[in-house]
């Protein structure tokens, strides 16, 4: 019985996971680390932290490491929605075609509202932090829903191997 039971609960955890990717929605199209321009997540500062209600504290998208000047990519194709100020924080907002709008701060803009821009396409460069947290900090949602934007990334081939 000792045996079995490793055994099982690796297999509820394997079925658990399959059953999760499987029901979450998946975006028709896959985006890039907006740091690299790989499409990997690689390190992350300070990753997503969803609030309960949009009003309450959290963090509403992950902190990438991305040094001072720095080139800030576009994580897909779209139209710039915004390239401004926002509480004192230089800010690029881009719409994409499948209702995503993914929002880089701080970066200082490159780019004007209206312009289109392809997925890896130079937006800005990071600016000097504006909180107590470096790099690129990189938000996404859909109409006024927050989502991680590392779900945006193509899901990784994960490998299960035998205990034994």
């Amino acid at each position: 019985m000792l045996n079995f039971m490793p055994f099982r609960l690796m297999w509820i955890l394997a079925l658990t996971f399959t059953l999760t990717l499987l029901t979450s929605p998946a975006l028709a199209h896959a985006y890039v680390n907006p740091a690299t321009g790989s499409d990997r997540a690689g390190p992350i500062l300070r990753g997503f932290d969803k609030p309960e209600k949009n009003w309450l504290p959290g963090h509403r998208g992950v902190d990438l490491p991305l040094n001072i000047g720095e080139t800030v990519l576009a994580s897909g194709s779209g139209t710039v929605a915004f390239a401004g100020i926002v509480v004192g924080t230089p800010t690029i907002s881009i719409d994409h075609a499948d209702g995503v709008r993914t929002t880089y701060q701080p970066v200082h803009a490159h780019v004007s509202v209206g312009e289109h821009v392809e997925e890896g396409d130079a937006i800005g460069i990071l600016g000097h932090p504006t909180t107590k947290f470096p790099g690129l900090q990189w938000g996404a949602k859909i109409s006024e829903e927050y989502i991680n934007p590392l779900s945006l990334l193509p899901r990784p081939t994960i490998r299960l191997k035998p205990l034994n």
